[in-house]
């Protein structure tokens, strides 16, 4: 089981006042869950960042608050400025150890399908993470996906094919479809699928559609026969 440790400082600022904090490099968050009291804290930004990063919002953190209290958490949510994309906020949820849990884990692809390399195929990876339930501490922090048995385009993954430690039940269907590689496409399905693309492209409202260019075109003619015929 990956853990890692972040230290935070009880707070009681709330409000427009915690502008000053986040400008000083304090992370307001709450934390809450287990039957117990919400509290609110404030997190180092940085330290908090970079556990993030490698973390994500499935792997236990032992939070130390003020140094009297501990806590296994897990990352909830976590709020970022619109406009700079810079943390603004976190939510973190306390875990029972003991009481297994449900949660997302990404999927982590590794190794090179031949399928691709040697016949030009395209990867197609249809899921990013699968509903897992476990143990806190049985948590993985991501299930691999060897895609380096697709050295044809009838061979494909499901969920049923992913290798999970023992104590960890996926809960999403088996025939779920994890990766497959599709074969490249012929020059005519290439031209084909332009001319659908072309044609489901809508004409702007206002614009000269092909219909109206002929129908210019005919009139600009027809004005010209005009013209000569009354010289």
């Amino acid at each position: 089981m990956e853990k890692t440790t972040l230290t935070a400082q009880a707070r009681d600022i709330f409000g427009k006042k915690l502008a000053i904090s986040r400008k000083n490099g304090s992370l307001p968050a709450i934390v809450y869950g287990q039957d117990k009291d919400n509290e609110a804290i404030f997190l180092n930004t940085h330290d908090f960042s970079r556990t993030y990063t490698k973390a994500g919002h499935n792997t236990i953190i032992d939070l130390k608050i003020d140094q009297n209290t501990s806590d296994n958490v897990l990352i909830q949510d976590v709020s970022l400025d619109p406009l700079t994309g810079e943390l603004t906020h976190a939510d973190l949820y306390r875990v029972n150890m003991s009481e297994a849990i449900k949660t997302t884990v990404p999927l982590h692809f590794v190794g090179d399908a031949p399928a691709v390399y040697q016949q030009e195929g395209t990867l197609l990876t249809n899921i990013e993470e699968v509903e897992v339930e476990t143990l806190p501490g049985k948590l993985p922090s991501n299930i691999e996906v060897d895609i380096s048995g697709l050295d044809d385009f009838e061979k494909s993954i499901h969920v049923r094919d992913l290798v999970v430690p023992e104590g960890v039940e996926i809960l999403v269907d088996g025939e779920e479809l994890v990766a497959k590689v599709d074969p490249p496409r012929s020059e005519e399905e290439m031209e084909a699928l332009n001319e659908d693309i072309v044609e489901e492209i809508p004409a702007e409202e206002g614009a000269e559609t092909e219909e109206d260019a002929e129908v210019k075109e005919a009139g600009e003619k027809a004005d010209q026969v005009a013209e000569k015929t009354d010289k």
